[in-house]
């Protein structure tokens, strides 16, 4: 999503146009994100502002794929969450109980406002026997007034107290793409992933199976692809280049 289609809240040009052919032509599609804290109808309407006309069923979230990950592991679970309105509709809906008591998994995504007591609410369940999820392994998140610490800093955070590293769901772990995979019922042999980042889409789509599309609209520089041991299928500038190949 960031850095394909819109930056903060402004449309990467080409992108309205790229989403539009995609509906146009009735291919199945997700906008992904490792983001957690929004909920996919709250992302619908902020990439509408952007002029980026995405229905909610067509966003999948670290938030909603953490919430498919449980369901499938332990079906009607409980946890003990730190996050916000994304997280916890998402593990709602996945008919969940959110609880500080005695809870299956302690599952930990990303907010604004990090909690110091829900923080060590959550390492004393771990170390007494509740396994550690979360959302995705991203250290920073970015605001207007710079970098803020996001999962991944306080996931370890987490396991310098217990000793105890989470399974991250969200990218770079293929399972994020698999799920997302299964949710529109594609294959990833006739699926390609667009991303702009080579440590965190671009890997995990080649580790998915899935053709692979970097973009320079975001955070990975020209020169920086030929650092990686690994290379995308293909490098166009933006995903105005791809409107054709719908």
């Amino acid at each position: 999503m960031d850095g394909v289609l819109v930056h903060e809240d402004e449309a990467v040009p080409g992108a309205a146009e790229f989403v539009a052919a995609l509906r146009a032509a009735g291919r199945p599609f997700l906008v992904l994100t490792n983001n957690s804290i929004f909920t996919a109808r709250d992302l619908s309407a902020r990439l509408a502002r952007s002029g980026i006309d995405v229905p909610e069923g067509s966003i999948w979230t670290s938030a909603l794929a953490t919430a498919t990950f449980l369901t499938e592991q332990v079906p009607g679970g409980s946890a003990y969450v730190i996050g916000e309105a994304g997280l916890t509709t998402a593990m709602h809906e996945a008919g969940y109980t959110l609880t500080e008591t005695d809870p299956d998994y302690v599952v930990l995504g990303e907010t604004r406002t990090y909690s110091f007591e829900a923080i060590t609410k959550a390492i004393r369940l771990i170390k007494a026997g509740a396994r550690f999820i979360a959302t995705n392994p991203d250290t920073t998140g970015p605001s207007a007034e710079g970098p803020l610490p996001a999962t991944g800093s306080v996931a370890a955070m987490i396991t310098a107290a217990t000793g105890r590293s989470p399974y991250y769901v969200g990218k770079p772990n293929p399972m994020m793409f698999r799920s997302a995979l299964n949710r529109i019922d594609a294959h990833s042999e006739t699926t390609a992933m667009i991303g702009d980042r080579m440590d965190t889409d671009v890997v995990a789509g080649i580790e998915a199976g899935l053709e692979t599309f970097l973009v320079l609209t975001g955070s990975t520089a020209p020169d920086e692809v030929d650092h990686h041991p690994f290379r995308p299928s293909h490098v166009v500038d933006s995903v105005a280049d791809l409107v054709e190949r719908i």
